[in-house]
Order: C-alpha cells, then structure tokens, then sequence
C-alpha cells in the first residue's frame, strides 16, 4: 500500500495511527466462534478503535423483554471465559478493542462497548443547536446533544453512508495500485 510505504499512516490524516487490517475480521470471528453460541451468524462492525461481535440468540418462550434480557444475562455469564480469550486473540491479531453483544428477540443488548471521546470546534449556530437540545431536555451536555444528533443522522442515511464508504476504499485501492511518487 502506497500510504504505508511512505509512513502517512491511513488516509485521513495523522490522527488516523496505522492499525492493522481488519478486513477479514468477519471471515476469523465466524471460524472462531463455537458453533452453539447463536442461531445465526454474528453481526461483526469494525471501526479504527474497536470490532463489534453481536450475535442472535434463540427466540425465548413467550418473547417478553424480561425474558430476553434474562436469556442475555445467562449467555453472557456463561460464555465470558471463552469471549475474553476470543477477543485477547482478536485484540493481538486486529489491534482493536472486541467487544461483544447479542441480539434477543428484537432487543440489541451489548454487554461491553467502548465511548471514544471525539474533539470538535463548533461555531455559534452548531453550539445554539446542541444547546437547544440541552435546554429542551433531550440531551443532559452538549455531549449527549451531539451524539444524538450523530445517531440521527446515521439513521436517516444509512444507505448513503454505506455508499460513501464503497466509494472511500475504491479510492484506497486505486490509490494502492497508482505508481509511486
């Protein structure tokens, strides 16, 4: 890779450190993972500090939330020897924190997941909007108004990010086979 070769790190900017490729890392968790754990294949989401593994449990008796959360409770007790040996192998192999959930009925319930602070330097008009949050009480800071905003955002253009990322690692590998400077 071009980038690598030179010593930039990723493309992005300084603040994006090299890390190892986790492009595989659905293909190593679906060898790694027992076979019993889910009914399904688990859902993997990697991003530069963490990989995601969340993966569907059985339907429940019932289906009530109580019942979900305890079905939850049980597999996170009884799996959390083999999960952290699991994530120590994947945390050597990807450098990036694992961290782990399950998918219960219609509930998403992560057991452990990491809050990566973010800076940003906002003018008047973005600061009057997260303080507008703050003041109407969705959000407690100015924090929890951004990441709200952040989630709403993800939401409504999932799809277009999803492309925008297509996009993005086109442009790495045409940049990775361009000639050298």
């Amino acid at each position: 890779m071009r980038n690598a070769q030179r010593g930039f790190g990723r493309p992005g900017g300084w603040q994006q450190a090299r890390v190892p490729d986790a492009s595989d890392a659905a293909e190593w968790f679906a060898g790694r993972l027992p076979d019993d754990w889910f009914t399904g294949a688990a859902e993997i989401t990697v991003d530069r500090e963490e990989i995601l593994v969340v993966g569907p449990l059985p339907a429940t008796t019932g289906g009530s939330k109580a019942a979900e959360e305890g079905q939850a409770a049980r597999f996170r007790e009884d799996t959390r020897t083999r999960r952290m040996q699991i994530a120590d192998e994947a945390q050597e192999r990807y450098g990036r924190t694992v961290s782990w959930g399950v998918r219960a009925g219609e509930e998403r319930i992560l057991f452990t997941h990491i809050a990566v602070p973010v800076m940003t330097r906002l003018r008047q008009p973005e600061r009057r909007v997260l303080d507008t949050l703050v003041d109407a009480g969705v959000a407690r800071s100015r924090s929890d108004a951004l990441a709200w905003s952040v989630r709403l955002v993800g939401q409504h253009s999932e799809e277009w990010l999803a492309k925008l990322r297509e996009a993005m690692n086109e442009v790495e590998h045409l940049r990775a086979a361009g000639p050298e400077l």
